[in-house]
């Protein structure tokens, strides 16, 4: 077994072949990936969405017979359910529903039929996309290696918005940090650019979304820290209006077309 799915709403994936290591990301419904490897009941997988690697209990995925390689349409509602007959499957937001054709998708070698809100390709700008995808996240805990409404942390975050506008970024905030193009000043930014904050040593720890200017033309941010909020954004970094200081030091500012 070379490709396989993810099976259940929403998947572990371990640092180590252990269920007590530590969880680094979160694997979807209707995601594929490669196995790499495999130790005892463990398999490392290769995601396909974004080249990540991390180890998952065999029992919680499922054999791809048919890969898709084209970017699927995935769930922009939170009441999506999935009967695969055996057991119903509660999509998360995010989900993938792979090869979506009239109302149905493809599992295994049958058509399952599945009523759900898609990112088909809305005639949105960048920054009404942004409002649309983000708004289900906002209040969401932090959770480190989260990537839902459910718990999510800062590049997971940017990760799944960014894939629902059909953008496919690596999972780390550094990884991240690495793409596209740097905006030389902070009031060039426009919605949807990355603000990327590092720590005393130089290494970059955050990241969070720009977003429209607000009423009083202060740059707004969107970023996962204790929760999915939004807060002001200067060249210092993230303030922190509850807790009157700022919260993250800003490093850069990078466009991903």
């Amino acid at each position: 077994m070379n490709a396989v799915i993810c099976p259940l709403s929403i998947v572990p994936v371990r640092a180590e072949p252990s269920d007590r290591a530590e969880m680094v990301t979160q694997w979807l419904f209707g995601e594929t990936a490669q196995v790499l490897d495999t130790e005892g009941n463990w398999s490392r997988l290769r995601f396909d969405h974004d080249g990540y690697e991390g180890w998952v209990d065999q029992k919680q995925l499922a054999p791809c017979p048919t890969p898709n390689f084209d970017p699927d349409l995935r769930v922009i509602d939170q009441s999506t359910i999935v009967d695969l007959g055996e057991r119903q499957v509660p999509l998360t937001y995010g989900a993938v529903l792979p090869f979506y054709d009239d109302g149905t998708i493809l599992w295994g070698k049958h058509r399952v039929p599945v009523q759900a809100v898609t990112n088909h390709k809305p005639d949105l700008e960048r920054a009404e996309l942004l409002e649309l995808y983000m708004h289900p996240f906002l209040g969401a805990p932090y959770l480190w290696g989260g990537r839902t409404p459910w718990g999510v942390d800062c590049s997971g975050l940017v990760q799944m918005i960014f894939i629902l506008m059909g953008i496919y970024l690596p999972r780390d905030a550094g990884q991240q940090a690495e793409e596209g193009d740097v905006v030389e000043l902070l009031d060039l930014s426009e919605p949807g650019d990355l603000a990327f904050f590092d720590n005393a040593e130089g290494r970059i720890t955050h990241v969070g979304i720009v977003l429209t200017r607000n009423e009083d033309d202060d740059l707004r941010i969107i970023h996962s820290s204790g929760r999915v909020r939004i807060d002001k954004l200067d060249q210092q970094g993230i303030y922190n209006a509850e807790e009157a200081r700022y919260a993250h030091k800003l490093r850069m500012v990078r466009r991903v077309l």
